[in-house]
């Protein structure tokens, strides 16, 4: 039995390398998509390449949105409400690298890339989990990084960030696995990438 058949999966930064791949592998598993990332036409082009495979006519909504913006992400989160009502997997794939010394890194660069990497995975993780607790049966899966264990020259935002993905993973997993609900943190190194090739 294929137990991602018709589950409601919501997957950030869907048009980057490593979300379009996860979007493919799941839609062909039968999964409905609700797709989001910045650009619309990116997205459009995303949907338009899954429907090629959707042999099954899972379902396939997206919407644009600037997650560094809690009004952006309030947008997002009502539209899942209206198309999906609920989310049984989400996928926090949205990120961004930033390489630049302490001393040239900026208030600016941390709080946007920390409102990326950590704000809004926290804001979705909170909001949807409730629908997982509710069902008894839910999947949160965060992306980190190797970064989550260690730290690298010119990195200290970028991987706060992934240390403290790496934290919220793991509080979440002790704190929601009695409902039935996993958390995983996914931290691979480098991929080939637009973002990977900037590592």
């Amino acid at each position: 039995m294929n137990v991602l058949n018709n589950k409601n999966c919501l997957i950030t930064g869907a048009t980057g390398g490593l979300g379009q791949e996860i979007a493919k592998t799941l839609i062909q598993n039968n999964c409905n998509l609700f797709l989001t990332a910045q650009n619309k036409k990116r997205l459009q082009k995303l949907k338009d390449d899954l429907d090629c495979i959707n042999v099954n006519k899972s379902r396939i909504i997206y919407c644009e949105g600037d997650i560094t913006k809690q009004n952006q992400i309030k947008k997002i989160i009502a539209k899942v409400r209206r198309d999906f009502h609920h989310i049984d997997i989400l996928i926090n794939c949205a990120g961004i690298f930033h390489s630049k010394p302490i001393s040239q890194s900026t208030i600016e660069d941390f709080d946007k890339i920390f409102g990326v990497n950590i704000r809004a995975p926290f804001l979705f993780c909170k909001e949807f989990s409730k629908d997982m607790i509710q069902k008894k049966w839910g999947r949160i899966v965060n992306m980190g990084s190797s970064s989550s264990y260690s730290g690298f020259k010119n990195g200290t935002i970028y991987c706060s960030s992934k240390h403290a993905m790496l934290g919220l993973s793991r509080s979440m997993f002790n704190e929601l696995k009695e409902y039935g609900v996993r958390t995983y943190c996914i931290s691979p190194g480098s991929i080939k990438t637009k973002m990977g090739k900037l590592s």
